[in-house]
Formats: structure tokens, C-alpha cells, sequence
């Protein structure tokens, strides 16, 4: 006897934010948060870990219904967070295919759903910094 396996809903999603990037695989489940392997409640930082949970506490209890795993490299922690905080929020639109949730995050923060593009200039050469010229001699 064969057993089938049940075809569960996954989702995947990727935020970015300056030069970090991650990744969220949104499952159905019991409200399961893991980043980087970790709990979310375990993240010692208060302010990350209430940035993280915004669009979670948006939703209600919907947040309840999905288990959340989010893989998260580069940059600073807090730009981490809202890497994540991107992921998750639109994984969570994704998941539940509903415009109510959609308009809920774009009223809130639009930032929950549209990422921030803005990164940093390179330099150029013979500068010190990406405009910072040479200073030139007076006399």
C-alpha cells in the first residue's frame, strides 16, 4: 500500500532591504516563527523583534493558521528586520489571496509590501568617498 502525500500550500517570498536579503516559506501550520533557524521570541532586541512581527499582529488571528520560516544574510541587524518584515508581509498576501490583507499592509506601511530601492553610491576614482573631492590648495 501506497501513501499519498497531501498537496500543501507553500508559498516563497523574498524581501530586500540595503544589502540584506530574505527569504520566507510561508506552510500551513500552528503560528510557527522561526528566522535563521531561531524563535522569534528567543531575538533578545525588543524594537527587531516588534519590526519583524508587524504584519503578523496586522492580520490577527490568520497569523495563527501558517507556520513561517525566514532565511536572512547580509547587512546589519536591522535592516535584517526589515528584509524579513518585507518577506514575511508578502508572503502572507501570497498565501491568503486576499485584497483586504493587501490594502490593510498598504495603509498601514506601505514599506510592508514595496521595497525601499535606494542603495549606496559607489565610489569613483581618485576620491576618498563617492563625492568627496580632494581638497585643493589655496595658495
Amino acid at each position: 500500500m501506497v501513501k499519498k502525500k497531501s498537496k500543501e500550500k507553500i508559498v516563497i517570498t523574498v524581501g530586500k532591504r540595503k544589502t540584506s536579503i530574505a527569504k520566507a516559506v510561508i506552510k500551513e501550520g500552528k503560528g510557527i516563527i522561526r528566522i535563521n533557524k531561531m524563535d522569534l521570541n528567543s531575538i533578545p532586541q525588543r524594537y527587531v523583534r516588534m519590526r519583524i512581527e508587524e504584519p503578523l499582529i496586522l492580520i490577527g488571528d490568520l497569523a495563527k493558521k501558517v507556520n513561517i520560516y525566514v532565511n536572512v544574510k547580509g547587512g546589519g541587524i536591522m535592516s535584517q528586520a526589515e528584509a524579513a518584515r518585507l518577506a514575511i508581509a508578502r508572503g502572507l498576501v501570497k498565501f491568503f489571496n486576499k485584497k483586504e490583507i493587501k490594502d490593510l499592509f498598504l495603509k498601514y506601511d506601505r514599506h510592508l509590501l514595496v521595497a525601499d530601492v535606494r542603495r549606496t553610491e559607489p565610489q569613483k576614482p581618485y576620491r576618498s568617498a563617492a563625492r568627496r573631492m580632494r581638497q585643493t590648495s589655496k595658495r
